[in-house]
């Protein structure tokens, strides 16, 4: 059975060497003329196996694969991946997160590791910056299962150290990990490949691994099919001579040029026809070419090719291309059925906002995990109408928007200065979930302060031996805080039921203070109670509640003594009524 190349996509954080990875993998300089040395744009390479073979001759020898070669996706961010999509899910049949060795894990890489786990794609780790470790003697193109029998004792305690150390990082994701040449299963550890992107020693290991679990693992999903073409639009671009253009990976069927295609849009699919194919040459780059792409009749998956269409008005990133008959194909009412998103919202809940489709669907998936309620979401910027949506929600605390790699616009900043409601945009997912889930803890605890100053709180305190300095008029006694806080103004209940008396003032030595809590020793002033009568040394003495303040004590968070008085305290009262509080 014939088997198309998978689709290996490229993730980590900023700065690990993801380009310059593939640069080393193709021969190429990419890295040197992106801005700042940082990707800007979504890049593909087709690598053929026959350079495959070139580069793993030293580990392989004379073996031979069915997987035609590999076709890389390098991505600006862990954002990119999942805007990429195809048949529902992610374009990538496998991916190679790359982690700096020195660094370990960095907010992108733990941002990268769960939407790898959401999307289910398989994935191994490229250990990169092995020649960085101290000692460490490098030589060009060698595989690492050579290089570690040239380095000193130290420098492979150092390098083991820092891989231990990254291995303990993934396990607290859940991702268990070991160097790939130490691994039985591979359904059961995600394997380490340690590389030198600067240096090339390494990626005979990394390339091998990729080909070797493509055909062992996904070979069934390989499968090339013969049928229309199917693909994923990575860029819309404005080319020197050609016009606007469509970077894209076809990964199921064949193109052809002349065919009619159905081009995702933010609205209904537009219909088209191909006018022209351009392929770049093998180990070329899609984003940034050396030599002349390759215009071609027909084009089989999988493949990163550049396209010109008769109409691409509103064509955006991460859409569908697929080849239809016409306007009334069934694959059009399927396109709109894939672009639809299918998000569960409730009643009360969140505004979320995302810039894609697949970004939405990461941000709805961290949110639920997260617990937190979703009322309504769209796709693209924060705009004016979404912060009056919002400001118009009756509870405060959902009185929320959520962005992720959605800013807001001019007129809704202008807006939002009006309106009483918190926004959060961060282009890592789970730390926007982080921002939002703090600031709802921290809103939850002031409201709960505020709710505590409104009425009295679950209190009861001792009257002390040998501190009864006035027995009436008002009382004046020593007493010991048992559980939750006394404040002036407070009435008083006995055990039994009676009620007894009011705090008139709370005196710590010389100093009148307005608060005691637990444990505190305290003078008290109580009017309406005479020390010897109603009340003596060694009482407990509860402090009063209404039954609203009671019902409203059980909602918040309050301390397992301060809930244990508030249980008496309604026991106490039931002895008169019965229901009080339910």
């Amino acid at each position: 059975m014939a088997i198309r190349q998978p689709v290996v996509s490229v993730l980590g954080h900023v700065d690990h060497g993801k380009t310059k990875l593939l640069d080393t993998i193709r021969g190429t300089s990419v890295v040197s003329r992106e801005a700042g040395a940082i990707t800007q744009h979504i890049g593909a390479t087709e690598v053929p196996i026959e350079h495959i073979y070139k580069v793993c001759g030293k580990l392989i020898g004379n073996k031979k694969f069915t997987v035609p070669g590999l076709l890389f996706i390098d991505t600006p961010g862990h954002h990119s991946f999942i805007t990429l999509r195809a048949r529902g899910g992610s374009l990538a049949d496998l991916a190679v997160l790359v982690i700096d060795i020195r660094e370990g894990l960095k907010p992108q890489t733990v941002e990268s590791i769960r939407i790898l786990k959401q999307y289910k794609t398989p994935f191994i780790i490229a250990m990169n910056k092995i020649d960085t470790i101290q000692g460490w003697i490098s030589e060009k193109g060698r595989p690492f299962v050579l290089a570690e029998r040239s380095q000193q004792e130290h420098t492979m305690a150092a390098f083991n150290d820092k891989m231990y150390n990254i291995i303990s990082l993934l396990a607290a994701e859940g991702v268990p990990a070991d160097r790939y040449d130490r691994i039985d299963d591979f359904t059961k550890a995600v394997a380490l490949v340690p590389v030198s992107a600067k240096e090339g020693e390494g990626i005979a290991d990394l390339l091998l691994m990729l080909v070797g679990l493509a055909q062992r693992f996904l070979e069934s999903q390989l499968s090339n099919e013969e049928g229309p073409g199917k693909g994923t639009i990575l860029e819309v671009k404005e080319e020197k001579g050609l016009g606007q253009t469509l970077d894209m990976i076809l990964y199921s069927g064949i193109l052809r040029r002349g065919d009619t295609v159905a081009l995702g849009t933010r609205g209904a699919p537009i219909i088209t026809k191909v006018k022209a194919i351009l392929k770049p040459k093998p180990l070329d780059e899609i984003r940034d070419p050396r030599d002349r792409f390759d215009s071609v009749k027909e084009l089989y998956a999988a493949a990163g090719v550049k396209i010109s269409c008769q109409s691409m008005e509103g064509v955006i990133a991460g859409a569908p291309l697929v080849v239809v008959t016409g306007q009334n194909d069934p694959a059009v009412a399927e396109m709109k059925e894939e672009a639809s998103v299918k998000i569960e919202t409730q009643e009360e809940g969140v505004l979320i906002k995302a810039d894609a489709i697949g970004s939405l669907e990461a941000l709805a998936f961290e949110a639920k995990a997260a617990k937190i309620p979703i009322r309504k979401f769209g796709i693209g910027e924060i705009s004016r109408r979404d912060i009056v949506d919002v400001a118009a929600c009756g509870t405060p605390l959902n009185k929320v928007i959520l962005g992720f790699n959605a800013e807001l616009s001019k007129d809704a900043a202008a807006e939002l200065e009006t309106q009483d409601i918190k926004v959060f945009t961060n282009q890592v997912v789970y730390r926007l979930v982080e921002e939002y889930q703090q600031w709802l803890d921290d809103t939850k605890k002031k409201q709960d302060a505020d709710k505590r100053s409104e009425f009295s709180f679950p209190a009861k305190f001792k009257i002390l031996p040998n501190c009864v300095f006035h027995v009436a008029k008002p009382a004046i006694v020593g007493v010991r805080i048992l559980a939750g806080r006394l404040r002036p103004n407070q009435r008083l209940i006995m055990p039994d039921g009676r009620s007894q008396g009011r705090i008139r003032s709370i005196r710590s030595g010389e100093e009148v203070i307005k608060e005691a809590t637990q444990g505190q020793e305290v003078a008290v002033a109580i009017d309406d109670i005479t020390i010897g009568r109603q009340a003596d040394v060694g009482d407990v003495i509860y402090v009063d509640l209404l039954e609203s303040a009671a019902k409203e004590m059980f909602k918040m968070d309050i301390t397992e003594d301060e809930r244990m008085t508030l249980d008496e305290t309604v026991n106490i009262k039931r002895k008169e009524e019965p229901f009080w509080g339910m």
